[in-house]
């Protein structure tokens, strides 16, 4: 195991004069607002009552042949569909097909993709998490807290090169998102932009569905022991709620792991047989409205839910999202 280290926590927040803000809304100071609560942390919240999760979700995902999510970018909401604002993809994504993918059938097989090589800690990683009055605030240094990363670039020696020449580094990126506490549906739902669509719990950026060329961004690019990989602007990210966050939430019930850009949660709900929903329970947005656990009270409310197949986590946003700050991808 490597352990990887190149500045303090302590550097890392004074590095916040500099920091990239996502602003969902504003919000003034005055003597009565409400203090801050702090609930820094990694690990996905405990799990909620599982009330409005049915004993067992219709459907189920074959983990070896999960549908493939090739040409389902559209221009407007819908199932199985990322709403996305690009609408030109002329990038390029992983240099070859790997042979976990059954382009005949449209699926691939999870069990089966190439894995980058390497298991890489980072100590200097931290998430933390405050309440004030209206607004949430996250700040992290874009590196998982609990979980390691694989070696990037990947190593020439590396068996996943040949399907996939990452050639990006990951480095620390200190990040602030002020996001609403209390997000509101809007009366229309809004595109997804490339790069990140929220942040997980672990402290990890969470992109949208979609690769440069807009392929299949999960099922395509070679990423590492726990889903994950840099972008060309060196920030690792996850393209949906990675293997090692579904392995580490409870095998039934409601979990919170993390935030949308437009204050709504992300959650993985698991029935009785622990098994996930599919893309037929959520509505065009990736989501539903049910009892969730959110800041410490349960409540019925939208909310985003973690599937196995495309487009992941969010399909399009039904509140209004924070603008996401520009760097290179």
């Amino acid at each position: 195991m490597i352990t990887r280290s190149t500045t303090s926590r302590t550097t890392l927040a004074l590095a916040l004069s500099g920091v990239l803000i996502l602003s969902a809304c504003a919000s003034g100071t005055t003597d009565s607002e409400a203090p801050a609560v702090a609930t820094p942390g990694s690990e996905p919240t405990t799990a909620a009552s599982a009330i409005d999760i049915p004993d067992e979700w219709p459907g189920i995902i074959d983990v070896t042949a999960i549908p493939l999510g090739d040409d389902k970018t559209s221009t407007s909401p819908a199932v199985d569909y990322l709403y996305s604002c690009k609408t030109d993809f002329s990038g390029r994504g992983p240099v070859n097909g790997g042979p976990w993918i059954d382009y005949d059938n449209g699926t691939w097989d999870s069990t089966t993709k190439a894995i980058v090589e390497g298991e890489v800690s980072w100590p200097q990683a931290f998430y933390s998490e405050e309440v004030s009055h209206d607004i949430r605030t996250i700040v992290t240094a874009n590196l998982p807290t609990e979980q390691m990363t694989g070696t990037f670039p990947i190593a020439d020696t590396d068996p996943a090169k040949e399907f996939d020449r990452n050639p990006n580094e990951i480095d620390e990126k200190v990040v602030e998102l002020t996001l609403n506490v209390d997000p509101k549906v809007a009366t229309e739902p809004s595109c997804v932009d490339m790069g990140a669509v929220g942040v997980l719990k672990n402290g990890v950026y969470l992109y949208n569905a979609v690769d440069a060329s807009g392929g299949d961004a999960v099922a395509h690019e070679t990423q590492d022991l726990c889903d994950g990989h840099p972008d060309g602007g060196d920030y690792y990210h996850y393209h949906g709620v990675p293997s090692c966050l579904l392995d580490a939430a409870p095998e039934t019930g409601s979990t919170l792991v993390g935030y949308a850009l437009d204050g709504f949660g992300i959650y993985v709900e698991r029935d009785s047989a622990g098994n996930l929903p599919t893309n037929a329970d959520l509505d065009e947005c990736h989501g539903r409205t049910s009892t969730v656990l959110f800041d410490g009270v349960e409540q019925e409310m939208y909310h985003y839910s973690a599937t196995l197949e495309f487009p992941f986590t969010v399909g399009c946003y039904a509140g209004d999202p924070a603008p996401v700050p520009s760097h290179e991808h």
